[in-house]
């Protein structure tokens, strides 16, 4: 009985888990879309703005978010995780977690 109740809360966590990756996948979809069509920076310009102004931070990757035209950089030094918030459309960094 113990299996059935762990196979049961594994398939759920894995249903709950699908549309986040859907959501993923639909904004990476945008960012190509509005990259194409002259609207925001790519990800590769953005990273060579950002990435020289974070020396000593290891750069973990980014995410893109549709709704506010923005990348989102995601950064660790000494165990601390930066979160670099940066406009799609000009590239100007317009947060900064600390």
């Amino acid at each position: 009985m113990k299996t059935l109740a762990r196979l049961l809360a594994a398939a759920a966590m894995v249903g709950l888990g699908a549309p986040v990756a859907v959501a993923q996948h639909t904004d990476q979809g945008a960012a190509r879309k509005e990259m194409r069509a002259g609207n925001i920076l790519s990800s590769r310009e953005i990273e060579a703005r950002v990435l020289p102004q974070m020396r000593g931070y290891e750069y973990l990757g980014f995410a893109y978010d549709s709704t506010a035209m923005a990348y989102r950089l995601k950064f660790i030094k000494d165990g601390r995780v930066v979160f670099v918030d940066v406009d799609a459309r000009s590239g100007r960094v317009i947060n900064r977690s600390r």
